[in-house]
């Protein structure tokens, strides 16, 4: 018997045909999709690059305006006296670096334990939450709790109330940088330090705190960057000094409460000195970090 074909069957070629098309569709499609994401991507680079240099460029152009030998020679002084910044600058370093110094241990720690011994166990979510809400915490109220805390009790603003303060803002940037550096660490390179024998803490310390030290690091440039121009915990702990003084017992000049004070006034050199006061602040941050990574690049 002869084969029966259909009178209505499609040529066996129709089908890839119509595939082909639809592929091709789709092709373009992505196509343009691609082209537009790449375009508001670039879109949105150069516009954030054009407001990151427009700020730059009017910082620097007002705050040279302010800088001179008498800014780093002379403290804040009133008015038309040609005062400078130098107890302030001093202030800020003291308080930054002495509650960097403070905060980061704890922080380093906490992130450790939260990576290391706490993973999946209720204290840690527990550790992991609070420090979660503290970093996301307004400054102001860090000071508000440190003035609480060591300012009315002792009946005086002090620079160690500043430190504490700024240390309390340290701790959760410096636990969340080393929790998730230390998570990236490949499982093997523990493996292969436990083959050897090495104990926990050894593997922790001479393997996966080498492994993550830049990391660690950016962590606690970023801390430091956030803390050195923090001006709310500072009016309510360490205040502001118009005059010389290293006391860690009394009130302690810094750059960002003068700012907060000169960038206000009617006197055009105090304006000055607080475009000055922020510009120091952003190359002295900026001169940290370009120290701090050809230091790493070369351990």
């Amino acid at each position: 018997m002869s084969a029966t074909i259909a009178p209505f069957a499609h040529p066996p070629f129709a089908r890839p045909v119509r595939d082909a098309r639809v592929a091709d569709r789709l092709s373009r499609h992505r196509r343009r999709v691609d082209i537009t994401v790449k375009v508001l991507g670039t879109l949105a680079t150069l516009l954030g690059l054009l407001l990151l240099a427009s700020i730059l460029l009017t910082l620097i152009w007002r705050g040279m305006a302010g800088i001179g030998i008498t800014t780093f020679t002379h403290i804040t002084l009133p008015p038309g006296s040609h005062g400078g910044l130098l107890n302030a600058i001093v202030g800020s370093l003291v308080q930054t670096t002495l509650g960097t110094l403070i905060g980061t241990p704890v922080g380093l720690m906490v992130g450790t334990y939260l990576a290391e011994y706490a993973r999946g166990s209720t204290l840690g979510n527990a550790v992991r939450f609070v420090s979660d809400v503290l970093l996301s915490a307004p400054s102001i109220l860090i000071g508000l709790f440190v003035y609480t805390l060591l300012v009315a009790p002792f009946g005086g603003f002090s620079g160690i109330a500043g430190c504490i303060a700024l240390a309390i803002l340290v701790v959760p940037i410096v636990v969340r940088t080393t929790e998730d550096m230390l998570r990236l660490v490949p499982i093997s390179l523990r493996e292969a330090a436990f083959a050897l024998g090495a104990p926990k803490w050894q593997v922790t310390v001479m393997v996966c705190y080498r492994a993550a030290r830049e990391g660690i690091a950016t962590g606690v440039l970023l801390a430091v960057a956030r803390v050195a121009g923090e001006t709310a915990p500072l009016l309510f702990t360490s205040l502001g000094n118009l005059n010389w003084s290293l006391s860690m017992t009394q009130p302690m000049a810094s750059l960002p409460v003068t700012i907060y004070q000169y960038a206000g006034s009617a006197f055009d050199d105090w304006v000055d000195l607080a475009w000055a006061g922020a510009l120091l602040i952003t190359f002295g941050v900026l001169a940290l970090n370009i120290l701090a990574r050809a230091v790493l690049r070369r351990g």
